[in-house]
């Protein structure tokens, strides 16, 4: 039966007020079935089928973010200009083969790999990254990115209506400037205050915060909570003994349902936590000795309702590593380097969804997606931990 039009308007407006696919990362996580635990650590085996061929003689580039929100829709971000000529083939003028073509930046894939939309790119009213890197999905269902080579994060709506930028393109002014970014990496925006929380990171040294419906700034803090320094020059190699006092590329950055943020310095081969306050509460090095661009990439915490494990994937040494997230202490690890399913070449970015299957992104030689399905847990008292050295 066709709606009458009172019934058919009504419909409609019940799903305005509904809100979009919100974040279902981080604080917004629903707990999923089943999750591993700090007791109960996860044993993952790689999908090889997944994910299947981009459609449009599509080809992606380094992957830069992965988000996954309430309906288990993959969103990547990725960087049409890492491709090659010999890549996309099909794009050179004059053509050189008979594929492919650069995706859009911004992809939208349901659970099977099927790309739902797809956006991004110059636009009328905003200035498009060189180099996109990071993507999150607030509670309010916008979507963030940033970049690394530049100086600004814009906010869109799903269908890539643009919405805000914080910052200035071309324009920095260092890390203790409150209205300019330098190389904004990743993000996470807390419910309750609606509160964006930047890892400002490849070029300034800091966390810093913003409203994130104005882009008011907030605060902002560097390593272990105070003011950052950029004279200082980072000291290699990093020893866990004398620890650097400044970031070196501040990566990662994660919000829990308890309040903290976890934050990945990735060149400095550790993760720190912190109140939203900017309050230091402790540190992990993971694999200190690591050299060239370090252990420290992006994080991510298990679907248990206590997020009682962070995930750290190091690009350098081709793992994922378990941690215990109250006290950082390494669990266990997975994968190694190399081409073949289930290795890494330039690990880089993480996410996991609501049946506690994993995805991982690859940038450099990568340039590809996995996908990893829980296959079970083993107690964590079996495991002995990866050397007494992380």
């Amino acid at each position: 039966m066709t709606p009458s039009p009172t019934r058919a308007a009504l419909v409609a407006v019940l799903l305005l007020l509904l809100p979009a696919a919100a974040g279902a990362q981080g604080a917004n996580a629903k707990p999923a079935p089943g999750s591993p635990t700090s007791d109960r650590l996860p044993v993952y085996e790689i999908d090889p089928a997944w994910p299947p061929t981009l459609p449009n003689d599509w080809i992606w580039g380094d992957i830069r973010g992965l988000f996954v929100d309430d309906n288990d829709h993959l969103w990547v971000i990725h960087m049409p200009s890492s491709l090659t000529p010999q890549e996309i083939g099909a794009a050179v003028k004059p053509p050189i083969a008979d594929c492919c073509v650069p995706a859009p930046p911004v992809l939208e894939l349901d659970s099977e790999g099927k790309v739902l939309q797809a956006w991004g790119g110059p636009g009328d009213g905003y200035t498009w990254f060189d180099q996109e890197h990071g993507i999150y999905i607030d509670h309010n269902g916008f979507v963030w990115m940033g970049t690394s080579n530049g100086h600004h994060v814009m906010k869109f709506t799903q269908d890539g209506k643009h919405v805000l930028t914080i910052g200035t393109p071309g324009v920095n002014k260092g890390s203790n400037d409150p209205d300019h970014l330098g190389g904004p990496a990743n993000f996470y925006v807390e419910p309750k205050t609606n509160e964006i929380f930047i890892a400002d990171g490849y070029i300034n040294k800091r966390v810093v915060v913003y409203d994130a419906a104005t882009g008011k700034y907030k605060r902002h803090w560097g390593a272990y909570g105070k003011p950052p320094d950029d004279t200082v020059k980072y000291q290699y190699p990093v020893r866990a003994n004398d620890p650097p006092q400044q970031y070196s590329t501040l990566h990662g950055l994660v919000g829990s349902k308890d309040g903290l943020i976890y934050v990945s310095d990735r060149r400095g081969n550790r993760i720190q936590v912190f109140r939203q306050s900017g309050e230091y509460l402790m540190e992990k090095f993971v694999r200190p000795e690591t050299g060239g661009s370090g252990s420290g990439f992006s994080l991510q915490f298990s679907r248990d309702p206590e997020q009682s494990l962070l995930y750290l994937i190091d690009g350098t040494n081709q793992r994922v590593w378990v941690l215990r997230r109250k006290d950082l202490a390494i669990l266990d690890r997975f994968g190694r380097p190399g081409r073949q399913a289930g290795e890494f070449i330039r690990a880089h970015m993480i996410a996991i969804d609501s049946q506690n299957r994993m995805y991982t992104g690859e940038a450099g030689n990568g340039r590809r997606i996995q996908r990893w399905v829980l296959k079970g847990t083993k107690p964590a008292a079996s495991v002995t931990p990866p050397g007494a050295r992380e």
